[in-house]
């Protein structure tokens, strides 16, 4: 007699927001775990507890479950770099701030800097669209006030915004790469002074 495996549980019916974060949280686990080209849609939905069909309702394949992914990570990169910068009124906190988001973020325990910083998929249109506009976005929120504060010209501005935001990432990646060999205040300490140095040779404006 042939015994037919045991079907699995139906999962609860939920409202459509509330299941797109369960099919996310599935999708991030099996991603993160093997990786963008040997996951599977059936394992991302049996992690889930769905059927393939109840997955694609919601995202038509991996590729828009890891775009969804990539979008969150972001978000979540520019809150911390947004509060970072709000946190304080003085310039020199700022930067500071700004790189202990950075470190924050890629040393958190997490996987999902990785989506940013480290994809594998960056011959992908979608994809290389998405990284650079996070990249001008967070380059945005620095050099707004460097605009401000300094007095010079936007593009200036953002340029220099852009510079701060690539060393904050490269360094926080970098550290973590030693297995944390510096300890993390130290570390941003460290960059942040380094920073500091360039960026407060410019005067604040309405000073000499």
């Amino acid at each position: 007699m042939t015994v037919s495996p045991p079907a699995r549980p139906a999962s609860a019916r939920l409202p459509r927001p509330a299941r797109r974060r369960q099919l996310l949280g599935a999708a991030r686990d099996v991603l993160y775990s093997t990786g963008f080209h040997q996951a599977a849609m059936d394992e991302i939905a049996d992690r889930a507890g769905v059927s393939k069909p109840v997955l694609y309702q919601h995202f038509p394949g991996k590729l828009e479950l890891y775009l969804a992914l990539l979008d969150e990570s972001v978000a979540d990169l520019n809150r911390n770099v947004r509060d970072a910068l709000s946190s304080t009124t003085d310039n020199r906190e700022r930067v500071t701030a700004t790189f202990r988001a950075f470190f924050d973020y890629v040393g958190g325990g997490g996987e999902a800097f990785r989506l940013v910083f480290e994809s594998d998929l960056n011959n992908e249109p979608a994809v290389r669209d998405r990284l650079g506009r996070a990249m001008q976005d967070t380059a945005d929120l620095v050099s707004q006030f460097i605009h401000e504060d300094a007095g010079i010209g936007e593009a200036e501005a953002h340029m220099l915004g852009m510079a701060l935001v690539g060393m904050a990432q490269v360094t926080a990646r970098y550290w973590l790469s030693t297995n944390r060999a510096i300890p993390q205040h130290e570390a941003e300490q460290l960059i942040a002074r380094l920073a500091w140095r360039g960026i407060s040779g410019w005067p604040m404006t309405g000073q000499p």
